[in-house]
């Protein structure tokens, strides 16, 4: 999954919407859980609170009487975060009375901070307690008596908030590892849903290889239905591409055959005179049939290499080749030995393959003292730089080329020696097909000693 595919995209995108939305979820359910705690625990609080007081109040209305019952066992326990307390203000005297959990101390009061009370005459105040503990206190203030005899009692309820941030803590703890087990499953179940969504395209790219291989002429496979349309695209563009080639063929030979009948007549009406303008005619014409074949192989080498999926076997047509020129030079007894892979194909035309092999090794037959060797390999590049190639080298053990000779270009026509009959145009085709495939024709110093025609084309996988 490269950064430059839809994958990746469609990836990052749920990373970073995941990212995001997460931890702004956990934000907001956090802040939730933290606020219901703390109402909670102001009413859990409140409610003794309220307890300490009516339980007060019941043992008279002169002074204040220390509650029996209030139903909290922490407040039994010593320092342990829980204490109410009864103390009188004003700086008059009267009973102080508090939880056994203060063993001795006191607690802040509300009213000492100028804390204002709210609407149920209950002031509240987050304050630093015995032991330095950190206390929610609620205070209530009370009148005992009547008249002169009337004071004013503090009334407090103090809880510690080490339980809140504790149960905060957890809570956090809890939710992060939740949250973090459902970001990564998001993710997880992210990347399976976009290798399942596009899994389809890769179906495309299996296809359009199967087709460029030559295994399939059209994209035939089963497509989810917002792809279909470019299946069918595609194989409208196949068909297409098939009939332009078609018809270029069909002009092509039709061009041959108009004009090689106009030129070969020219050709023999003027080998019967034999005047200088007849056999300036004649040379002239012959020029232009020479010229007419060029254009005419080259226009259906261009035609055939535009066909999409045209794949060859290497050995079958290798094996066809030398099997005529084993007859054909039977009387100098070569042996013909071949090292080609069953799998190596060549990507492209049957006739076009046919013909380099065939000028190859006839040119070798014709050196060759004793042996030819066809050898074809896969490589890893060649050719243009890029792709799979395929090396196809024809050596014979005749006596080769000179350095310079096989530093000159090969050129159309002109033969390397002149003590073998030929055209010299061998040479020239296999280059001419091999750089129409995009490859290139090499000749070397073979190993058995004589030339090596090293041949390099498209490998079809």
């Amino acid at each position: 999954m490269t950064t430059n595919s839809l994958a990746f995209r469609l990836f990052a995108t749920a990373v970073a919407w995941t990212l995001l939305a997460l931890p702004i979820a956990g934000a907001i359910i956090y802040s939730l859980y933290a606020q219901e705690v703390g109402t909670s625990f102001d009413r859990r609080i409140n409610l003794l609170l309220t307890v300490v007081l009516n339980d007060t109040i019941d043992h008279g209305d002169q002074v204040p009487g220390e509650p029996k019952d209030v139903g909290e066992p922490l407040f039994e326990v010593t320092h342990s975060g829980w204490y109410w307390q009864i103390r009188p203000l004003d700086g008059r005297p009267g009973p102080t009375l508090g939880s056994r959990s203060l063993a001795g101390l006191s607690i802040p009061l509300p009213s000492e901070h100028n804390v204002e009370p709210n609407e149920r005459e209950v002031r509240w105040a987050n304050l630093d307690g015995p032991l330095e503990q950190r206390l929610r206190v609620a205070e209530s203030i009370y009148v005992f008596g009547e008249g002169k005899m009337a004071q004013r009692y503090s009334v407090a309820v103090g809880g510690t908030l080490g339980e809140v941030e504790t149960s905060l803590r957890n809570f956090r703890t809890r939710l992060t590892l939740a949250l973090s087990l459902a970001g990564v499953g998001l993710l997880a179940l992210t990347l399976f849903q976009v290798r399942f969504g596009l899994f389809p395209l890769a179906k495309v790219e299996k296809g359009l290889a199967a087709v460029r291989s030559g295994e399939a002429t059209k994209l035939d496979i089963g497509l989810p239905q917002e792809i279909e349309p470019l299946q069918q695209e595609l194989n409208a563009l196949l068909k297409s591409n098939q009939d332009i080639v078609e018809r270029a063929r069909t002009h092509v030979g039709n061009l041959a055959h108009a004009l090689k009948t106009p030129l070969a007549v020219i050709v023999n009406e003027a080998r019967d005179d034999q005047s200088p303008l007849a056999r300036k005619v004649a040379e002239q014409a012959q020029i232009m049939g020479e010229q007419v074949n060029l254009y005419l192989d080259r226009a259906r080498m261009a035609a055939r290499i535009g066909v999409i999926g045209r794949v060859t076997e290497v050995r079958p047509v290798s094996d066809s080749i030398i099997r005529a020129l084993e007859r054909i030079y039977r009387d100098k007894h070569l042996t013909f030995s071949t090292d080609c892979p069953p799998g190596a194909r060549f990507q492209g035309e049957r006739q076009d393959l046919e013909e380099m092999l065939g000028n190859l090794l006839d040119n070798a037959s014709k050196w060759a003292r004793s042996r030819v060797v066809l050898a074809a390999t896969a490589l890893a590049q060649g050719g243009n730089g890029s792709g799979r190639w395929l090396e196809i080298r024809v050596d014979d053990d005749g006596p080769g080329l000179t350095a310079e000779q096989m530093a000159d270009p090969i050129i159309r026509g002109r033969r390397l020696d002149e003590t073998k009959p030929g055209s010299g145009l061998g040479h020239s085709i296999v280059a001419d097909l091999a750089h129409s495939y995009s490859g290139k024709l090499e000749l070397a110093r073979s190993e058995h000693g004589g030339l090596s025609a090293r041949l390099t084309l498209p490998l079809a996988t």
